[in-house]
């Protein structure tokens, strides 16, 4: 597998030495956000200036993160959603990602038309040159298993259809490891790793209880042992929200979570 950093891991640190921070710790891409891709523009920086550091620094952009508010907008409200969403694809495309992330709607939805939404974000992809992922996200009212990503993934009946892989997600949302044969591997846009504790109980926890791999109590290497039973090839990328490690010196959290995951994934 390819190991990415998820900016998200190293907040509040600036995106572009983030992207500096990410090449010299050892990762072969970075996964950026939108609202920090758009900071940066709000105070001068060019979606070129930024490609142009990522190739000179020799990093992927396995996804861009996050397209929201397209799954449960009003018929009124879902065609400035959808421009939205153009405007953050362009961004996607010029900065050279396969995927951009489309999270799910935080309460229950309608999944039919959530499907054909999200089959209508594929097709506009196509034309811009980057795939939307449909994430299942644990701690939300509905879309929360592998299961459940899969039934929109169905729905929508597109070939190129996707969703994103995470062990926090999996065990917040109350599914099981052995879910992820349910999927092929070219249905997995990329694999988030991480750990959690067992407290608090499953139900409280969000993203900001997330911890390094291996110092958590979720099994990784059944999580790894399921990737690779569907054959998957592709990024395993460090995504952490863990406030604690964001007061800590970025390079070093950066390098610390590239070791444990290689020393999980590569045992």
């Amino acid at each position: 597998m390819r190991y990415a950093l998820n900016a998200s891991t190293i907040r509040p640190t600036p995106l572009t030495r983030k992207i500096e921070i990410a090449a010299r710790a050892g990762y072969a891409g970075i996964e950026l956000w939108h609202d920090e891709i758009e900071a940066a523009l709000a105070v001068g920086s060019t979606l070129s200036d930024l490609r142009r550091q990522l190739d000179e620094s020799g990093l992927r952009v396995p996804t861009t993160i996050y397209l929201g508010g397209w799954f449960e907008a009003t018929p009124a409200t879902y065609p400035a959603a959808l421009e939205h969403c153009r405007r953050r694809m362009e961004h996607a495309a010029t900065l050279g990602a396969e995927f951009i992330i489309a999270s799910p709607p935080p309460d229950r939805a309608d999944y039919r038309l959530g499907a054909s939404r999200y089959a209508e974000l594929l097709s506009l992809g196509r034309q811009i040159g980057v795939r939307p992922s449909m994430e299942f996200l644990g701690f939300v009212g509905q879309l929360n298993t592998i299961e459940e990503a899969l039934s929109v993934l169905d729905l929508a009946g597109d070939p190129q259809g996707t969703t994103i892989l995470d062990p926090f997600h999996i065990y917040r949302g109350g599914g099981s490891m052995d879910s992820i044969l349910k999927l092929r591997a070219e249905q997995i846009a990329v694999s988030h790793f991480n750990d959690t504790p067992s407290t608090p109980s499953r139900e409280k926890q969000h993203d900001r209880d997330r911890v390094m791999p291996g110092e958590g109590h979720l099994d990784l290497p059944r999580y790894l042992r399921g990737l690779r039973q569907t054959g998957y090839q592709g990024w395993l990328s460090l995504e952490l929200f863990n406030e604690v490690l964001w007061q800590q010196d970025p390079l070093e959290v950066a390098r610390t979570g590239l070791d444990k995951m290689k020393s999980l994934a590569e045992a």
